[in-house]
């Protein structure tokens, strides 16, 4: 095609774009900032975020092996990156796009939004790519062409030398949104941006690196097109915090998320598909499986009675009958096939959910815990030590329940009392979901589990003890000191009144500690499930101690 660079509106190319104070400061050792009215009292947000996101693009171009010229760093995820699109390259009731169907609803939200005509092209029955219908469906005033692959949400990815050559056959700007990438082993059109100056390349945090709550979102452009997005971008639309946070998270890697996602997949999907109500399940590149059921709006709302909630797709075109639903944890999905084979029959009337909240405040730590024994009802953990928020996140992802922990402690003296009242928070919450007991295992255990030799004991049957046979070589890992395990678990035994033996070997003081986690969260599923042959028992022969 002949240059993208006309394909950009007018009054665009002709912006002088807005300056920020620093934007006109060039070098010199500056000690003192006078230059944008900011508060002079340093509290880690007085300043105003680099406009330019330079530490952050270079970490991305490194992580995607891409030219930083080519980057484009924006807020609400990818969002920002669609709307700046539109507003860059097409003239509001004159020009068109074209795109598939189905397909990412935003894109039709932002055409409406900047007063585009927007154009679908239907997928077939196998939700295939026909270059020459999304060819024939373009005139000269279509300016962009959207191509989400992998698709949302059908799931597939499409081959990119199909993508290549609609790039080289369309007069005008191909979009590839890429957000489900990471899931996929199609392949990246990144490599194919110094061969297309009409591509524009859509990647997101959200997804596969667990950054939704984030919500930054990158475009990858030719030099000249990636300038152009930074010209019409609003000046510091990416905030500080936000920026150091990203860079934090991508030195500490996917942590084998991607894979766990893979295998979920395909043992979600092989539970689905034995369910009686499930009529065929469509392949999946991404972290999501499109469903078609016998009734899609009947078994949602069996799902949502459930405490499922996944999304009902079937008013898109050529998803009739269909739900997309997220691979979660195994845990999570355990629940789901579950459900998904009960659709069509009326639930049993189920007890209450098991849930404990407990908030406790001292002169140094101000805690509030929530426990749901009976699922996932969501998670968030944050006590301001990262390792200890690591090893805490094992708990609700092996033992399959809802923990919602908040603390702010006095970590500026020591770590000791935020990790002492956490487990002892904890164990009340655990403690009051309980409830009398009735009808629970009360015996929980793990067998040794991976190198790491862990092995956790435990009795809910009402009496304290506690057993340590664990030996850290460190003193610290991450942020966390290893002395105060065995304080936190003692702590949490005497809080949950239980027996606690806890066991572990191996060279890796990370991986003791993540595996001692792990086990104690696998032996709780174990001890607070419910017998349902024996559902009237109190936990001890005593009853409640």
């Amino acid at each position: 095609m002949t240059d993208p660079l006309r394909l950009i509106r007018p009054n665009i190319l002709a912006l002088e774009p807005y300056a920020t104070a620093r934007d006109e400061f060039k070098g010199g050792d500056i000690s003192v900032w006078l230059d944008a009215n900011e508060s002079p009292y340093t509290n880690g947000v007085n300043r105003y975020p680099d406009p330019h996101q330079k530490e952050l693009k270079g970490v991305i171009a490194r992580l995607k092996g891409v030219d930083e010229n080519t980057i484009f760093v924006g807020g609400a995820g990818s969002d920002e990156a669609i709307d700046l699109t539109y507003r860059i390259f097409c003239r509001p009731g004159i020009d068109n796009v074209v795109a598939i169907a189905p397909s990412y609803g935003v894109y039709r939200v932002a055409a409406a939004i900047n007063d585009v005509e927007y154009r679908e092209v239907e997928l077939d029955e196998n939700f295939s790519l026909d270059t020459d219908a999304l060819l024939a469906a373009t005139d000269a005033n279509t300016r962009l062409m959207w191509i989400c692959s992998p698709n949302n949400p059908t799931g597939n990815a499409f081959a990119t030398e199909d993508l290549e050559r609609l790039a080289d056959r369309f007069d005008g700007m191909l979009v590839v949104d890429e957000a489900y990438v990471d899931f996929s082993t199609r392949g990246t059109m990144l490599d194919a941006l110094p061969r297309h100056k009409n591509l524009i390349v859509l990647q997101t945090f959200s997804k596969a690196w667990g950054m939704a709550g984030l919500r930054v979102g990158m475009a990858f452009a030719h030099p000249e097109i990636a300038a152009v997005y930074a010209r019409v971008k609003y000046p510091y639309n990416l905030n500080g915090p936000t920026q150091r946070e990203v860079v934090r998270r991508i030195a500490d890697g996917l942590q084998g998320h991607v894979e766990e996602i893979r295998s979920e997949a395909a043992r979600l999907a092989k539970g689905l598909g034995e369910a009686e109500w499930v009529e065929r399940i469509y392949p999946t590149d991404a972290n999501f499986l499109l469903v078609k059921v016998k009734d899609a709006s009947e078994a949602y709302r069996e799902l949502i009675g459930r405490g499922i909630l996944v999304r009902n797709r079937s008013g898109m075109p050529g998803c009739a009958g269909c739900l997309r639903v997220t691979v979660g944890t195994p845990a999570e999905n355990d629940l789901t096939i579950a459900a998904f084979r009960q659709l069509g029959h009326k639930p049993q009337t189920q007890a209450p959910a098991r849930k404990g909240e407990v908030s406790r405040t001292t002169s140094e730590t101000d805690i509030r815990v929530e426990v749901n024994l009976d699922g996932p009802a969501g998670s968030e953990i944050d006590t301001g030590l990262k390792f200890l928020d690591h090893m805490l996140w094992q708990i609700p992802h092996h033992a399959g329940i809802g923990l919602k922990i908040i603390c702010h402690g006095d970590l500026e003296v020591d770590e000791h009392h935020t990790m002492e009242d956490v487990a002892i928070s904890l164990g009340e919450a655990i403690r009051t979901a309980l409830g009398d007991k009735r009808g629970i295992e009360r015996y929980g255990f793990c067998l040794p589990m991976d190198e790491s030799r862990a092995m956790v004991l435990i009795d809910l049957g009402g009496r304290i003890d506690f057993e340590w046979d664990v030996a850290f070589t460190r003193e610290y890992v991450g942020d966390t000191p290893t002395e105060m395990m065995s304080h936190f678990f003692k702590s949490l035994a005497s809080s949950m009144r239980c027996n606690l033996h806890i066991s572990a070997r191996g060279d890796n003081n990370h991986h003791i500690a993540e595996a001692i986690f792990k086990a104690f969260a696998r032996a709780l599923k174990a001890a607070v499930r419910r017998d349902p042959l024996n559902s009237a028992a109190i936990a001890s022969s005593k009853g409640l101690l």
